[in-house]
């Protein structure tokens, strides 16, 4: 686990703050946060910010495969693992998110000539950085960094749709 990303904090606040425990049957947009984070770690959960039963079950899974202590709640250290060991781009990313992924898409940042802090926070810095390259590059400038945005900070090729009324489209079909 990183060193840099064990004092993140895990809500949307400015100021750093002790990450919320959750507890099974728990709601809120922190569970929400949690759900999304198991998404990007693999799991297929509707992130509706209610921690039910197929939600521990993600949640023990992780802390299984962590090595954590396994009870199903997400305190400090299951907080800390999700954030640490989240992979760039498996998740959407927006203003006050934290983690592993954030850190590097500020690195990736940096590299692409923008100024900003290299703390693992999506923070207001983060997002004027964010929205001045989705401007140079054209692309919706909403502050959101989604797979065409980490594509292209990536210096990776951009996927494009095929429109509509292309060539192939527009070819007449043979009569019969």
């Amino acid at each position: 686990m990183d060193s840099h990303l064990s004092d993140l904090p895990h809500q949307s606040s400015g100021a750093p703050s002790a990450p919320p425990v959750l507890y099974p049957w728990d709601v809120g947009p922190n569970v929400a946060r949690m759900q999304e984070l198991l998404n990007a770690h693999g799991f297929s959960l509707r992130v509706d910010g209610d921690f039910g039963w197929r939600t521990e079950v993600a949640v023990k899974t992780f802390q299984r495969r962590h090595r954590l202590r396994i009870d199903g709640v997400v305190g400090p250290e299951t907080w800390s693992t999700l954030m640490a060991t989240v992979k760039p781009g498996a998740r959407t990313l927006r203003q006050g998110y934290a983690g592993a992924d954030v850190y590097e898409l500020q690195g990736l940042l940096q590299v692409n000539g923008y100024r900003v802090q290299r703390n693992g926070m999506y923070d207001a810095e983060t997002k004027a950085a964010v929205l001045a390259f989705q401007r140079q590059h054209h692309l919706r400038d909403d502050g959101i960094v989604d797979a065409v945005t980490w594509a292209l900070l990536c210096n990776k090729k951009v996927p494009v749709r095929p429109k509509s009324n292309s060539l192939f489209s527009r070819v007449a079909k043979p009569k019969r």
